[in-house]
């Protein structure tokens, strides 16, 4: 199996480096049309697509816990928001092939940049069989092929909403190897994919840090990622309290379990005694655990002592650091030494400390008086993302179809040389 295994990957790359040229070749109305066919199908294919996702969570009972297997499980709402992303990506704009701009030289060449697709996009992810649809949608509209390798709970899902998507492609008149799945649990196939530099141009980690980190170590093409989200709110000193609470207990109690939740609270010193106790009342009948600073304790008896380890946790629970900081300069100070780079918000009323909070605070996303979940790409007006990304190279947020793409230089002359 060992031997079999990279010259399957390398197969694998190479259809899909032959399929990519097709793609970017494709006019923007196939890619729709078998956006919305893909749509048509899954609906469809309902009951087969739920029979081989049960397999899926059968085996799977016995080792995941239910927050697992309740992103693995594809009910009727979860295949029906996979239609409707892909229908809804089909409206996006196409930006391939697109110009932003041009300009004149001296000797009269027009220069401009075009927009055309990155190629092969390699996407690794955990759990949910959604991400299979979802990325899928993203990199084709692109003009992209893609390889997906989902995590072994749910192969019988990814390799059947795999089979459908390749079954909308042909319909289309596109290569149904624009998308393939991984067929083998074997973890070895992830390690050999990602020595594919010469056919796959992105690698994409979505899932836990660890898979991430492995990801990054192992890579030999550029990785787009983002290790954890450890997210900051700063209650300035001119916040509305009703806002700042109504903010924080959003950031924090709808979905703590993922990466754009606040993981830090810091509330400036001049208005701590009177905002926290207030918030705390909040947070604690909602179920949240806080750990405090000294300051945090004096003004909060009870609350557990927050570590060092703490203001560099993302707990993905219903766990809340909280520091009480001296002014916005600390506040900023504690960001750029425990943060990473997702998501800060500032909660004020000031329009000069706001904007000084933009301009300084250096993370993927910043927000004035808003909730940190709002960095998604579907919330930004993106239509759809693949992830959000705290490297700046090339992307840096949430990414969408044009962040799937790049740019090549082009030339319009009438005949000129270099001297």
């Amino acid at each position: 199996m060992g031997t079999t295994i990279p010259k399957m990957m390398q197969s694998m790359s190479q259809r899909a480096r032959a399929a990519s040229r097709l793609m970017a070749r494709a006019h923007s109305e196939a890619k729709n049309v078998a956006l919305r066919e893909m749509a048509a199908l899954l609906r469809q294919h309902r009951s087969e697509i739920q029979a081989e996702n049960s397999k899926d969570v059968a085996a799977a009972e016995a080792k995941l816990g239910a927050a697992k297997i309740d992103r693995l499980r594809i009910t009727d709402k979860v295949l029906e928001d996979m239609a409707i992303g892909l229908e809804e990506v089909a409206q996006l704009s196409d930006p391939i092939g697109t110009i932003g701009k041009m300009w004149t030289r001296p000797n009269g060449m027009h220069v401009g940049r075009m927009t055309i697709p990155l190629g092969v996009i390699g996407i690794i992810y955990e759990s949910r069989p959604n991400v299979t649809v979802d990325a899928a949608g993203l990199c084709l509209k692109a003009g992209n092929a893609v390889i997906l390798r989902g995590g072994s709970e749910a192969i019988n899902s990814n390799s059947c909403l795999a089979s459908i998507l390749q079954e909308a492609l042909k319909k289309g008149g596109l290569p149904g190897e624009a998308v393939q799945v991984v067929s083998t649990t074997d973890r070895q196939a992830v390690t050999e994919l990602l020595k594919q530099e010469e056919n796959i141009d992105l690698v994409i980690p979505r899932g836990g840090e660890s898979l991430i980190r492995f990801v990054v170590e192992n890579a030999h093409m550029p990785v787009l990622k983002h290790y954890k989200g450890v997210c900051h709110i700063f209650v300035d000193a001119s916040a509305d309290y009703t806002m700042a609470e109504t903010i924080c207990m959003n950031a924090k109690v709808q979905r703590p379990g993922v990466c754009n939740a606040m993981e830090t609270l810091l509330v400036h010193e001049t208005v701590a005694e009177s905002f926290l106790p207030r918030v705390a009342k909040s947070l604690s009948e909602a179920g949240v655990e806080l750990r405090g600073c000294q300051r945090t304790q004096a003004i909060l008896p009870g609350v557990k002592e927050a570590s060092e380890a703490d203001w560099f946790e993302e707990y993905s629970d219903l766990i809340l650091a909280v520091r009480v900081v001296p002014n916005m300069v600390g506040a900023i100070e504690h960001i750029e030494t425990y943060g990473s780079m997702h998501t800060e918000a500032i909660i004020t009323t000031d329009y000069h400390r706001a904007h000084q909070f933009l301009q300084k605070v250096d993370s993927s996303v910043v927000l004035v008086n808003a909730s940190t979940r709002f960095n998604d790409g579907f919330q930004l007006g993106l239509g759809a993302e693949i992830g959000i990304s705290t490297s700046k190279l090339h992307a840096f947020g949430p990414m969408g179809v044009e962040e799937l793409t790049t740019s090549k230089f082009v030339v319009l002359g009438d005949g000129q040389v270099r001297e």
